[in-house]
């Protein structure tokens, strides 16, 4: 039996978040999540974008949440030790009928208090960006929207609560929850029973769910929203430094082209309603629609150049709008709900909210004395000069021993990732957290060489080495060497 005061479940960016949060306080935290890694569904799976919230509706919470968070990236990444580039979105007007609507996104942005948002001209947009759509009308320019690395970002998250305190149960899911005198005593999982006074569900995509095993009478649903993406390789002659933005319909944000902090061009996602929230396919349709649009802004585009295709699972409520507070029925249950494509640009006053909520609600949140905001990262070999290299040689000789050739990922700092906490015990949390396997082969090369050390670091045999989830082998065992050949 496991013992917390508070325990989140959902380790996506905003369960996350609301970790390293309550880390400051002098409170045991526990992080439970059904999955292999930290990183959830939507937090792993999105565009990549820290936004300034000026397209959010005016005087929501979202609005605010996002312009607290975002004005605090620029030094919070630095704490964290995680890649974030301010590269400012355009969006352009092709046609006249979307020159018409640039004025409402305009006053949106004031309202959000997005003051640096500006018109500019045909011309002035192409001196920016000279792929975007010569036939373009004008349009806005966002100087102040920023991308991220989503995957490091989360896991920075993650390891910094986990060095200040909070405990993290991975492959653990929740199964049920016991409610004496209507407050909660404790979280059943298949992990065992965690004994605790407060529950905090950031489960996203499973909110729902936790929240009737609360014994909450919801009023909502949630259903997956998928997003389809393309990555392409970072040679693809067609690159844009800016967020390019598409002129927003009432329906949908529609698709739009970034280059990622590691330079590969990123193209989506689609919206796509339905009811599986395990289905992650992808389809020619959608994806072609996705070529299609994202044409009309930027025709060179050469969507040949893909390395990959991928889709996220955005966790879709209804009614739509954040629902971040305390339970109407069962005390000590909290909910934070209705995060839908905002998580990551609204992750930190997500959980500075949810702290202040508690205090608010009389829970004593004492400060601690020892607190450390700074998270180190794993010292990377690719990027490094020569007397960086020289020395991480002579620290670790491991780091002469490249394993990921696209992206120069060595031996060593997959053993680091491997033995940090939370751990990279999978084939994907090692790709998330270095990029092995994300380069123009796709882990043609590395997979089985990240596989070996997985084995050996974690002393398990190769066949049960998985590639994320519990379950997902790789090998059935050896084709030389076994039984069959003595």
């Amino acid at each position: 039996m496991y013992q917390a005061d508070v325990v989140i479940v959902g380790a996506g960016v905003v369960g996350c978040a609301i970790a390293r949060e309550l880390s400051r306080y002098d409170l045991q935290v526990l992080v439970v999540d059904k999955r292999d890694d930290v990183g959830g569904d939507a937090s792993k799976s999105n565009s990549s974008i820290a936004i300034t919230g000026f397209d959010c509706p005016p005087g929501s919470l979202e609005a605010r949440l996002c312009h607290e968070t975002r004005a605090r990236f620029d030094h919070v990444t630095k704490e964290l030790d995680v890649p974030f580039r301010v590269c400012g979105a355009l969006m352009p007007a092709i046609t006249p009928e979307q020159m018409e609507r640039l004025p409402a996104i305009y006053d949106e942005a004031m309202a959000n208090g997005v003051t640096d948002v500006v018109y500019l001209t045909p011309e002035e947009i192409l001196a920016k960006e000279p792929e975007i759509n010569p036939a373009v009308l004008g349009g806005l320019y966002i100087p102040r929207e920023a991308v991220i690395d989503p995957f490091l970002y989360v896991v920075a998250l993650a390891e910094n609560a986990a060095a200040n305190g909070v405990k993290f149960l991975l492959r653990c899911e929740v199964t049920g929850m016991t409610v004496e005198n209507g407050a909660i005593t404790a979280v059943e999982t298949t992990q065992g029973t965690i004994r605790t006074k407060y529950v905090i569900n950031a489960a996203g995509l499973y909110g729902d769910e936790i929240a009737r095993m609360a014994g909450e009478e919801i009023d909502y649903t949630v259903k997956p929203r998928k997003g389809q993406f393309f990555i392409l390789d970072r040679s693809t002659p067609c690159k844009t430094e800016a967020v390019i933005y598409p002129i927003p319909t009432p329906t949908s944000r529609g698709k739009l082209l970034l280059q990622t902090v590691h330079g590969n061009m990123l193209l989506g996602p689609t919206a796509e309603d339905g009811e599986d929230k395990t289905d992650h396919s992808t389809t020619a349709e959608e994806l072609a629609g996705i070529e299609r649009d994202c044409r009309q802004l930027v025709p060179n585009i050469r969507v040949s150049d893909t390395i990959t295709q991928y889709s996220g699972l955005r966790p879709n409520r209804t009614p739509a709008g954040f629902h971040i507070a305390f339970g109407e029925k069962t005390a000590g249950y909290f909910e934070v709900g209705g995060v839908r494509s905002t998580g990551v640009s609204c992750s930190l006053g997500i959980a500075r909210y949810v702290a202040d909520q508690f205090r608010a609600a009389g829970v004593e949140l004492r400060e601690k004395e020892d607190f450390s905001p700074i998270r180190r990262g794993i010292p990377r070999f690719a990027g490094a000069d020569n007397e960086k290299r020289e020395q991480l040689l002579a620290e670790d000789p491991l780091y002469g021993r490249i394993i990921c050739r696209c992206e120069t990922v060595t031996e060593a700092e997959i053993v680091q990732a491997i033995h940090r906490d939370p751990p990279a015990t999978t084939v994907d949390a090692v790709k998330r957290r270095l990029r092995a396997g994300m380069g123009r082969c796709q882990g043609g090369f590395c997979g089985p060489k990240v596989m070996e050390i997985l084995s050996r670091e974690l002393g398990i045999p190769m066949e049960q080495v998985e590639k994320n989830l519990p379950g997902s082998y790789l090998t059935t065992g050896p084709v030389r060497g076994g039984k069959e050949d003595a």
